[in-house]
Parts: structure tokens; sequence; C-alpha cells
């Protein structure tokens, strides 16, 4: 059973001044329930646009949606109570503690004082949170005031949890943390809706895959189906002295089937191979004939960076400097 199912969504905007923008151009996307859904795309390719069209902040201009078989257009308020929502900023009020912020998040949906407080103390305790828990929430942590944000996303137990970039400005520690924390509500029957930056962690999370560009899909699947759409190996070396890169680019370039990419501050270079132990013991004659030290070499399968930049043409980490989408951009203009 698919428990979002979305076609030919399309969002324009007429921004004063400039020419209209489509920030959703016909996207088509179905979440079988009990999954994790994964959206990946650079900024402005649509991602944001899709989640507040789904959670119904915002009306697409043509198309239609359902979550949970109620109409996103139709019956938003029904929708909102199948749904919990956790964006990119933490929505808490700092001056109330992490208790007060789950109980009054309970308050508002009508649960009830003793419900509320009840299901306050459930989530801090699942979020492991007990220990501040009586803390004003300005005296949090970045990781811990995702959490409480993720906690308040979860009182009243939905059906389908839409979380925008979650673990971003998060130290690895805290990431790996929330990671657990998702797979845990996944494991217990919730549909997560997941946009984010990091790769590895779609990698680690998703079910399914969506690569969205222009507003609309232009590819789907499992990470591993993506990465077999790009085939082959890659041939990567890590130079000792940055400043052999040129030298060491030019070898790669020779015995490969592809451009060569240089990144890690000009020390690590990769390139796409026919034949991985050939090119590899090629690669290593020609640099050690060049005099070029290596602090480590291999060869390695296609990753999801290796897809995002096949597929949009740029690497998914020059996205990751703004953290304002040029969709909120828009959405702020109208």
């Amino acid at each position: 059973m698919n428990i979002i199912e979305a076609s030919g969504l399309t969002k324009v905007y007429s921004p004063k001044g400039t020419a209209k923008v489509h920030a959703l151009d016909g996207l088509d996307l179905t979440v079988p329930q009990g999954t994790v859904q994964g959206l990946l795309g650079p900024n402005g390719a649509g991602k944001t646009t899709a989640v507040k069209v789904l959670t119904t902040l915002i009306q697409p201009t043509a198309g239609n949606a359902t979550v949970a078989g109620v109409d996103v257009v139709g019956e938003p308020k029904s929708v909102r109570r199948r749904i919990g929502v956790s964006g990119q900023y933490a929505a808490v009020d700092e001056n109330l503690t992490g208790f007060e912020n789950l109980e009054m998040v309970g308050r508002l949906y009508h649960l009830g004082k003793r419900e509320s407080r009840r299901r306050a103390t459930e989530l801090i305790e699942m979020f492991e949170l007990t220990a501040a828990q009586n803390r004003p929430v300005k005296g949090f942590s970045g990781g811990m005031r995702r959490r409480i944000d993720l906690a308040g996303a979860l009182v009243t137990r939905p059906q389908v949890l839409f979380l925008d970039e979650p673990t971003t400005g998060l130290d690895p520690r805290s990431r790996l943390g929330m990671w657990d924390v998702i797979k845990n509500l996944v494991s217990d029957g919730t549909t997560v809706l997941l946009t984010t930056q990091y790769l590895e962690e779609a990698d680690q999370l998703a079910d399914d895959i969506a690569v969205i560009d222009g507003g609309k899909v232009i590819a789907a699947g499992t990470a591993d189906q993506l990465k077999a759409r790009i085939g082959g190996h890659r041939v990567e070396v890590t130079l000792t002295e940055a400043s052999a890169a040129d030298t060491a680019r030019e070898v790669l370039a020779r015995h490969g089937s592809g451009e060569p990419r240089v990144h890690d501050g000009g020390r690590t270079l990769e390139v796409p191979v026919v034949d991985g132990t050939r090119a590899l013991q090629y690669v290593l004659a020609d640099l050690g004939e060049a005099g070029i030290e290596l602090h480590d070499a291999g060869i390695r399968r296609p990753t999801l960076d290796d897809v995002f930049l096949k597929l949009t043409g740029h690497m998914a980490e020059e996205e990751q400097e703004s953290q304002e989408s040029s969709e909120a951009e828009m959405e702020t203009a109208q």
C-alpha cells in the first residue's frame, strides 16, 4: 500500500519583476507504507516545496497528492491529523523546558492535560533527555534541540513523518544518534519522507531514493539500483603531498574512462575505469615512475555522490554552503 502518492505536482511562483519560476514541474512520487523515502537534490530542486505541498503548508498550482489516502488540497485538516513534521530548524520555544515544550504540543492537539504529560514523559525517555527535561531549551546543544523538535513531531503518533534535513548542523555523534531514532520509528511502523543533503544519510536510512532536479524526479530506486545505473569501478589515490595533484591527474586521465575528480584539498583523486585491477596496476606504476608518494590507493564501487554528480552535473557538497533553499526565498517573495 502506498501511503503517499503524488501525480503531476506543479508549483509556479511569479515574483514581482521576474519571470515565472517552476519550483515543481510535474513531480510524481509514491511511498509505500512503513518505509523511508529519501529525497535528494540540489538547493532549489523542489525538495522543500514538495514537502510543503504534502504537509498542506502550501497548495500546488496543478496536480494532486494524497497522504494516508487523504487529499492534501481537499482535506488539509484531516491530513494534518495523520502527519508529523520536523523542519530544517528546530521549532521549539527556547524559554520553556524540554518537558514543557512537548506538553504544550500535546495540549495544542487537544490531548488533555493528563495525556499530554504522559506522552511528554514517554518521549523524553525515548529520546534520552530525562536529565535535561527540566532545563530551558535555550541551554540545549544543537543535537538536543533536534531531538526535542523530532519528539514534538511524534506527540500524536503520526502515520507519516516528514523530516526536512533533520541532521543539518549536527556533529557526527549526534547524527548517528538521530539515525538510530529514525530507524526505530520505522521498525515500529512509521513511514518517513526524508530530505537530506548528506548522501551517506540517504544510503544508510532510505529504502528508496528519488533524485529531484528542476522540480521533477529525474531518477528513482534503491541506493544500489541508482549506483548500478552508472556502473563500473573507480580507482582512487590519496597523495602524500597535494602539490603532486596535477601530475597525478594526468596519470589517472591516461588510464581512466572518464574525467578524474579531485577533492580533499587536492590530495585525493579518483577516476572511473573499465578494468579496475589492471587500471590500478598501471596507475601505481606510472605514479611510482613519476616519484609521487601515496598515502593510500585502491578500487571502489560508485557511491551516491557519483550518482548525484552524474544525474545533476555537480557535487552534493556544493549545495551545503547555503542552508536557505531558493525555494524558501521564492515563497518569501510572494
